[in-house]
């Protein structure tokens, strides 16, 4: 643990992305609880389910039926909530009240054939096939006319709003950049205008450096618990060098970006021993082609499991209508992350 009397401390802490704070009351775990405890979910799913739309073979909601496929399976979404063909139309009441329509498209991407398989259970070449394809859906995806942003993500778990167990995440590609990936272009081009430096490629070398917040790291990438984490267990990943988006990948990219997925996936199972919820997304460069190639491109998890498999962390109250708060300090969800094995506990 940092050597300094303020981390013993309820303190703040500057989120260097965002721009945003949040409060860090150490010792809060300790409280006693006696709220909401969840179900925790069946450890067993066939490998094959003939109820389930995503599987292989099956027919979808829409009456298309999935092709038999061996690796990856890549579709539109069936009730996609972008669309091509929206009509652009704006409206603006004395500049006060304001809309305007949003065009886009909505893709699904199945992990695996195999129902039972979520990235911790993969692979490095299986979750390989999925970063591929990945960059394959992002240059596709960039090479559209009315498409700005590309956002890849993945919600795993009940806890998280997944709709359907089967491995999968989503790529939704808009006219417009969102929220988030706009505050975090923000930092990216106020810090490179006050230090001529990269955010994120100053942020690496002071975590590798000091290291207690990393959870794991190979050659060419790092994953660690951010120095202003909000979730109990959050996690970046991001390249140790400057590298604006996931095109930039070669082949050995690839394969180690593969590496710290499965390492931080499965270190996310082995925590309480189940298959663990989380949301994860990819942010990286808008493909808007006003970018400079300065944004540095990482993705984000974020769990909600606070105490064990049944008690998660609840946003809500102080965290919804002042800012974010979190329970124990970032070092301490490192150090337990980082003491797992990298070896799924089922395989034991």
């Amino acid at each position: 643990m940092m050597e300094n009397k303020i981390f013993s401390l309820t303190h703040r802490r500057f989120n260097l992305l965002t721009g945003e704070w949040v409060l860090v009351a150490p010792g809060r775990l300790k409280r006693p609880w006696q709220g909401r405890v969840e179900r925790v979910p069946s450890p067993s799913l066939p490998e094959y389910d003939p109820s389930c739309y995503l599987c292989p073979g099956n027919t979808r909601a829409s009456g298309e039926r999935n092709p038999s496929y061996a690796s990856t399976f890549v579709f539109d979404n069936d009730f996609s909530s972008l669309a091509h063909d929206t009509a652009e139309m704006s409206f603006d009441s004395e500049g006060i009240l304001r809309a305007q329509t949003e065009q886009g498209v909505c893709r699904v991407i199945c992990f695996s054939p195999r129902h039972d398989l979520t990235l911790a259970e993969m692979n490095t070449r299986a979750i390989s096939d999925v970063v591929r394809v990945w960059q394959e859906e992002y240059k596709s995806l960039a090479a559209l006319n009315d498409v700005s942003y590309v956002q890849i993500f993945e919600n795993k778990g009940e806890l998280m709003g997944c709709s359907n167990p089967h491995p999968h995440c989503q790529v939704w590609a808009q006219k417009s950049i969102p929220v988030e990936p706009s505050k975090e272009l923000g930092q990216f081009d106020g810090f490179r205008r006050e230090r001529g430096k990269c955010l994120l490629c100053s942020y690496v070398d002071v975590e590798m450096k000091n290291g207690e917040r990393v959870v794991y790291k190979n050659r060419l990438f790092v994953a660690l618990v951010p120095f202003w984490a909000v979730w109990p267990f959050e996690v970046m990943v991001l390249p140790k060098n400057h590298m604006p988006d996931i095109s930039f990948l070669g082949a050995e990219g690839v394969e180690q970006f593969a590496d710290i997925l499965r390492e931080v996936t499965v270190r996310y199972d082995n925590l309480f021993e189940v298959s663990f919820p989380y949301s994860s997304g990819i942010h990286q460069s808008p493909t808007d082609g006003v970018q400079d190639g300065s944004f540095h491109f990482h993705m984000h998890f974020y769990p909600p499991l606070l105490r064990s498999a049944s008690v998660r962390k609840f946003m809500v109250g102080y965290e919804m209508l002042a800012n974010p708060q979190r329970d124990f300090t970032p070092e301490l969800a490192a150090e337990r992350l980082r003491a797992l094995s990298g070896r799924h506990f089922r395989q034991r």
